[in-house]
């Protein structure tokens, strides 16, 4: 089989030109840098909840031996823990870790769910654009060709612009969509790890404490790929809003 008939810049061009066009125009450009963001972190080592873990130590033992309210935290390599930490050195409780905590995952969420929910836009786009470019493909056909049976490179366009629409649909854009979700599993995993060791380690020198039980930080919802982002993200809310309402 010779692989280079598989290869035509111009079917190329009006599916992937068409889904990434469409994709922007349905979702927005903000949700698109979402998604080319989330791509992008793809590329790079997720976080390291053991090295975060090691950072946050000097940090226990500082605030341990001589209370919270003294503590001078330094600058932490992850912004989101730097933030948690600066919280809860500047309210003296563990409610202000905890609810820091829930302020960034709930932006990770976002982005997260976003990003997925771009990349299944393009998912369902590629496959039309495929077919529009089937249709671009025998509109190109004059009443002389068809006469003189001179056809076949109008169909050999059309069936690359189908064949491209269903592998950037099916290889590319849905992969990708699930990648993110996956990735975003692992990480909120990982940090509620971390944040629930933080706050046992940091709980007996806060001086106050809180009024009622503080909810430790946990994964929003189980290891399981096939547990939607979406279902994740509103999970996490309702976790967060009933203590509220309960209060």
């Amino acid at each position: 089989m010779d692989l280079t008939h598989l290869l035509d810049g111009q079917s190329a061009a009006i599916v992937v030109g068409g889904t990434l066009l469409g994709t922007v125009l349905r979702c927005g450009w903000q949700d698109s840098r979402a998604a080319v963001g989330a791509i992008g972190a793809l590329l790079r080592p997720g976080f390291d909840a053991d090295a975060m873990r090691a950072d946050l130590a000097h940090e226990v033992a500082l605030i341990r031996r001589d209370g919270v309210i003294r503590a001078s935290p330094r600058k932490l390599r992850d912004r989101e823990f730097d933030n948690a930490t600066a919280a809860l050195v500047r309210t003296r409780s563990l409610d202000g870790l905890v609810e820091q905590h829930e302020i960034s995952r709930r932006a990770r969420l976002r982005r997260a769910t976003a990003a997925a929910r771009t990349l299944a836009q393009g998912a369902d786009l590629a496959p039309v654009f495929g077919l529009a470019g089937t249709l671009v493909a025998l509109s190109q056909l004059k009443l002389e060709a068809l006469v003189h049976g001179n056809f076949i490179g109008a169909i050999a366009t059309s069936v690359l612009t189908t064949l491209y629409g269903l592998l950037l649909a099916h290889i590319v854009m849905a992969p990708l969509g699930r990648a993110v979700e996956r990735a975003s599993a692992r990480e909120e995993e990982a940090r509620a790890h971390v944040m629930t060791w933080l706050a046992q380690q940091v709980a007996p020198a806060c001086p106050d404490r809180p009024r009622s039980p503080v909810s430790m930080p946990r994964a929003i919802g189980p290891a399981d790929p096939d547990f939607g982002l979406d279902a994740r993200f509103h999970a996490g809310l309702d976790a967060q809003v009933g203590p509220q309402e309960a209060a």
